[in-house]
């Protein structure tokens, strides 16, 4: 099961990487607005791989911060791209958010397997 779930976030990883690099035309678009896109790609990713890496979640988390600032200055190289810092501190943040409701995820079930075993 670890398999796919790091599967899928190496999957998404590389999905919002070409959404950030690519060419504008083929960036998706939604009526949630740049901001929005930015949070809902951005907490899926920490999710994704605050559940794939759970040993290893605040480590994953600081090289995670890390690698979207490099993504976002990759932005100045990119044609018809821009770097902002606004991104940078949208796409961190809310990739902090998706690790810490990996976290809280993974508590709950340790609750619910905690208190099933016992009642068994």
């Amino acid at each position: 099961m670890s398999i796919l779930v790091r599967a899928f976030a190496w999957l998404l990883a590389a999905a919002v990487t070409f959404a950030t690099l690519g060419p504008p035309g083929l960036r998706p678009h939604s009526d949630l607005g740049q901001d929005g896109e930015h949070a809902l790609a951005f907490i899926l990713v920490g999710l994704a791989f605050g559940l794939a890496y759970r040993q290893r979640r605040l480590a994953v988390a600081v090289v995670s911060v890390i690698l979207i600032g490099v993504l976002e200055l990759m932005q100045f190289w990119a044609p018809g791209r821009h770097a902002r810092l606004e991104d940078f501190l949208v796409d961190a943040g809310t990739a902090c958010i998706g690790f810490a409701l990996a976290a809280v995820a993974d508590w709950v079930m340790t609750r619910f397997r905690t208190s099933s075993a016992l009642t068994s």
